[in-house]
């Protein structure tokens, strides 16, 4: 069986495919998301408009940083957030804070056909001073995983073992293991 994962971020259809046992093909995936604070509703909506375009079974999967300092923004809005002020941007705003706890929330929505199925998991951990690292995409430069020292650029390992994104999709391709 084939499934789609609908995403417009080469980056994450990469980091899927090398997680997930299944067979998936990338459709490249360009949609107005609704504004919400919850990435639940954000991946429901989505997927059902995927489905609705592609009529097989599809996923999308939403992420937001969390930054406890700055009440959990960027939050849903981290892509648009990355996209205007970007790394450096979100280190201009923490320069002051001492608080440097953030997390990384993922929420994987599946439409087989009939049903969604949401999937969620979280990555506790916190902001560094500065970029460091060249690996992987987005805040990963400065987001340092709980009980680490290093950032997910600087140890791309690191980041493909207890990511928000890998312990999501390994729940999702349990699930698809259980239906296929």
């Amino acid at each position: 069986m084939e499934i789609l994962f609908a995403t417009s971020n080469k980056h994450k259809f990469s980091e899927a495919s090398a997680i997930l046992s299944t067979k998936i093909k990338h459709f490249p995936f360009q949609y107005l998301e609704i504004r919400s604070d919850n990435l639940e509703e954000i991946a429901r909506d989505a997927v059902a408009v995927a489905y609705a375009k592609c009529k097989t079974p599809v996923f999308v999967e939403d992420t937001g940083l969390f930054i406890t300092a700055l009440k959990g923004f960027p939050g849903t809005y981290s892509a648009w957030t990355f996209a205007k002020i970007g790394v450096e941007g979100i280190l201009k705003l923490m320069k002051d804070e001492s608080n440097k706890e953030a997390k990384f929330e993922t929420c994987i929505a599946y439409h087989d056909g009939t049903d969604i199925h949401v999937f969620h998991d979280v990555c506790e951990g916190r902001l560094a001073d500065q970029k460091q690292g060249n690996s992987g995409f987005g805040y990963d430069p400065i987001f340092i995983p709980e009980g680490h020292t290093q950032t997910f650029a600087e140890n791309i390992t690191l980041k493909n073992k207890l990511s928000h994104r890998y312990k999501t999709l390994l729940k999702f391709s349990r699930f698809l293991k259980t239906r296929i």
